[in-house]
């Protein structure tokens, strides 16, 4: 890999579309590149470990605008305080993705039993005769208790 690269050695490097490079770019997560006189864009090969440390860092569903500033710190220089930055950013991302995990499995709850009471009363409907019983004026199923809820 040379000292300058093109977007397209870049993406290649990186195995970021060069699409997502120019985002990065207009986002502030990847410095503005150098230009020749002909406006192309180039990059150094600093801007492969960034690239590489922002992908790394989505992958994990980290948000763009909270990696800002850390890739702003490795760019700076040593790595040092980048650690307990990011440290900070990983802990908060966990503590959102497990409330997430807790309402999902709520909701997952919540429509167990509704099925459970569509399924019922579909048993029932099919007992009492089967079509020939007409409909409920009000269906209620699907409401979810709130015992039911809160388990």
């Amino acid at each position: 890999m040379g000292a300058v690269l093109t977007i397209g050695r870049l993406a290649e490097a990186t195995g970021v579309p060069a699409r997502t490079i120019r985002y990065y770019e207009q986002a502030g997560a990847l410095s503005p590149p150098s230009r020749t006189a002909a406006g192309y864009r180039t990059y150094t090969p600093q801007a492969v470990e960034r690239l590489r440390f922002l992908r790394r860092a989505r992958a994990l569903g980290l948000p763009l605008r909270q990696l800002r500033p850390l890739a702003e710190a490795l760019e700076r220089g040593p790595a040092g305080s980048l650690p307990p930055r990011l440290r900070g950013v990983i802990r908060a991302h966990l503590d959102s993705v497990e409330r997430r995990i807790a309402e999902l499995d709520l909701l997952r709850r919540q429509l167990e039993r509704v099925l459970e009471r569509l399924d019922a009363a579909d048993t029932v409907h099919r007992a009492k005769g089967g079509p020939r019983q007409p409909p409920p004026r009000q269906c209620r199923c699907l409401e979810v208790e709130e015992s039911a809820a809160s388990r």
